[in-house]
């Protein structure tokens, strides 16, 4: 029987519309024209402006600041909410299970539509702390949804035998526990910290006068900056969040690995 092409044709058109224009992107970061000729030399001083402008600079420091605190908070969160719908089987934690699916599958804007409405509502001032709330408020059911799973797999026993021997609860959660789930945990704060880096929509709702961050910048700056200056901002930002998707991703495969060989 003759295999369809067509399969491969439609995936190498879709990676082809994904990934072009930013291969795009990137080749105009290292591009400058020449004045006077129709022709264009290979550059870097895009990359040496972006990196001593101060605006880019503190933009960037608010970025990584603010995705550090959402981070930790929402693997805190996260890990909390896993295990607790894990281990309390009943219809609350059924509903809670459904909960954590609204913020993956809500509009973006809708939600940062809602987070303003809701700081307006309390008088609370818009700024670093509204930006971390709502981070967290979506960066929580990744981390959630990614240790659950990781504990679909998980032995119990192991912490019931734990018990048994003598050691208390913060022992066994300590050298037991938390040790079998780091890989899980590692790569839910690698995915929320890269969420809440390159979020700009729920951002752009929810921050105010003095605080901004890079997606922000960027998106600011497109009537007013250097095109060039811009490919190389997005292109510094593109290459910080493929690697750290890439690493999230090897902590989770190291975990499915582990899992299927015990």
């Amino acid at each position: 029987m003759k295999t369809s092409k067509l399969p491969l044709l439609t995936t190498g058109v879709v990676l082809l519309f994904f990934y072009v224009p930013l291969a795009l992107m990137v080749v105009q970061s290292f591009q400058h024209k020449v004045p006077g000729v129709d022709a264009k030399q290979w550059t870097t001083k895009w990359y040496v402006r972006i990196f001593n402008d101060d605006r880019v600079v503190d933009a960037a420091m608010n970025t990584i600041s603010i995705g550090i605190t959402a981070a930790v908070v929402s693997t805190l969160l996260g890990t909390l909410s896993a295990m607790a719908i894990y281990r309390y089987k009943s219809r609350l934690q059924s509903l809670h299970k459904g909960l954590l699916y609204i913020p993956i599958i809500l509009p973006e804007i809708l939600m940062g539509i809602s987070l303003l409405i809701c700081f307006s509502a309390l008088g609370i001032e818009l700024g670093r702390m509204t930006i971390v709330a709502a981070h967290v408020a979506f960066c929580t059911s990744y981390v959630a949804i990614i240790i659950l799973t990781s504990l679909e797999g998980f032995d119990f026993t192991l912490v019931e035998a734990s018990r048994d021997l003598g050691a208390s609860w913060l022992q066994t959660f300590m050298r037991v526990l938390l040790p079998l789930l780091f890989p899980a945990i590692c790569a839910g704060t690698l995915l929320a910290f890269t969420l809440s880096l390159d979020d700009f929509i729920v951002t752009f709702f929810v921050s105010g006068p003095g605080c901004t961050t890079l997606p922000v910048y960027i998106y600011s700056s497109i009537k007013h900056g250097r095109p060039e200056s811009l490919c190389a901002l997005s292109s510094v930002l593109l290459a910080a969040t493929f690697v750290l998707v890439t690493i999230s991703l090897l902590f989770a495969g190291n975990k499915m690995v582990e899992s299927e060989r015990a």
